[in-house]
């Protein structure tokens, strides 16, 4: 019988202090001031659980739809 390697994937968790999305759309437009409270607090409350801090843009953006102009965060375990 082979040896089977058995790895357990560690997420990493962070919490974002501060961000700056890029909400400008096409023809210089913004959504509604509301909008982007929304985001942004919704983002600051939630813990992210990712591989390492290069994934935790990547999965900011992708939750959101929006491109991420800064971020800060702090991990937390």
């Amino acid at each position: 019988m082979p040896y089977l390697h058995c790895s357990s994937l560690i997420l990493m968790k962070f919490q974002v202090t501060a961000i700056e999305y890029d909400f400008e759309m096409e023809d210089d437009e913004f959504p509604s001031q509301d909008y982007q409270d929304a985001i942004i607090e919704e983002t600051l409350q939630k813990v992210w659980e990712v591989d390492d801090e290069e994934e935790l843009t990547d999965a900011i953006s992708d939750c959101f739809g929006w491109c991420i102009k800064s971020l800060d965060y702090t991990v937390l375990s």
